[in-house]
């Protein structure tokens, strides 16, 4: 038998940021993000014999271990062997051994969640193999407990909880990590000009996320007045948001993208550089009406809301940065599981 899952990764529209500790949990926080048709895959294969094969399939990377209760974390597809770890524990993988094989379809540290995207979809082939009774509120919790607990990596909320879910959602994050997921009901025509207009560039380069969000909480700990003022101001802009896109005014969206772009800047050292304040500048002159860091900031993919047909011009004077542009699709679904 082959237990397969594969979860969505997402572009954050408004409010990044405000889902990470200490500040949802002081202020609570606001973010509308949407899930895209790009995915975190994975897939479970049972041995005969007693060993654990480990494949990132994207990375190049192949591990072979003895069957044992407890993988290494050492560095080296940590997030696969920290899924297994946490389930072993919880739920005990009484199989003689299997193999398990992991796809991302973005690179690491490009800001569209794909970490914890991962995460979720190897959750999920657990989940199938095991037929554990996980609804789609605990699913997202308890990837986010083995990310950010487990395994102690720095970062926020939102991804866990848009790649179970899917679709495009107005999440509200509190203390206690409580966690409300809303559900927008868009429509159609909307998000299809929505999805012609928004440009999802690829900078070719990527970061390690974890460091500037060690950086901004680190700001809302010392009560860097300027930066916690900022997260306040990215949880207005997620209601603008909000607004813009349930009530059709989606001329205001590159407006708002750029009010947040001015925002988010301020919440820690290293979200911008003069690369890519180059890139957002030629962008707007091309015709590009406001635009956002996807993710924590620092590299990795960038959106643009170009109204009309600029888009085009935007991305032939954006190819001189040496970036591409990458299609998508909006998706309504989150996580899905499968038995073959």
């Amino acid at each position: 038998m082959i237990y397969r899952s594969k979860a969505p990764l997402r572009i954050g529209l408004a409010g990044g940021g405000t889902d990470v500790s200490p500040y949802c949990d002081l202020y609570g926080g606001a973010i509308l993000n949407a899930t895209l048709s790009l995915y975190a895959y994975a897939t479970i294969e049972l041995l005969d014999e007693k060993k654990i094969i480990l494949h990132a399939a994207d990375q190049g990377i192949l591990l072979t271990f003895e069957k044992t209760e407890t993988l290494p974390i050492d560095g080296e597809l940590d997030l696969l062997k920290g899924v297994y770890n946490r389930i072993q524990q919880d739920y005990g993988v009484n199989v003689p051994g299997f193999k398990l094989t992991t796809y991302v379809e973005a690179p690491p540290g490009s800001g569209l969640g794909t970490s914890s995207t991962l995460v979720v979809a190897i959750v999920g082939a657990f989940a199938e193999l095991l037929s554990l009774p996980l609804g789609e509120y605990d699913m997202a919790h308890y990837a986010y407990e083995i990310e950010r607990q487990d395994l102690k990596l720095a970062g926020g909320r939102q991804d866990q909880y848009a790649a179970t879910f899917g679709g495009v959602n107005f999440m509200e994050f509190y203390t206690n990590d409580k966690v409300l997921v809303n559900p927008l009901r868009i429509k159609r025509e909307y998000l299809f000009e929505l999805e012609h207009n928004l440009l999802l560039y690829y900078t070719s380069t990527s970061r390690e996320s974890a460091r500037i969000i060690e950086k901004q909480s680190r700001n809302v700990n010392e009560k860097d007045q300027d930066a916690i003022e900022a997260m306040h101001q990215l949880k207005v802009q997620a209601n603008l948001m909000k607004e813009a896109l349930l009530t059709g005014k989606l001329n205001k969206i590159g407006e708002i993208l750029d009010f947040g772009f001015q925002q988010k800047r301020k919440m820690a050292e290293g979200i911008s550089t003069d690369w890519i304040e180059e890139i957002y500048e030629e962008a707007k002159k091309a015709g590009a009406t406001g635009g956002k860091i996807s993710g924590a900031g620092g590299g990795g993919f960038m959106i643009f809301y170009c109204p009309g047909t600029t888009k085009y011009n935007v991305i032939k004077v954006l190819s001189q940065f040496g970036g591409m542009e990458k299609r998508y699709e909006f998706v309504k679904h989150g996580l899905s599981t499968w038995t073959v």
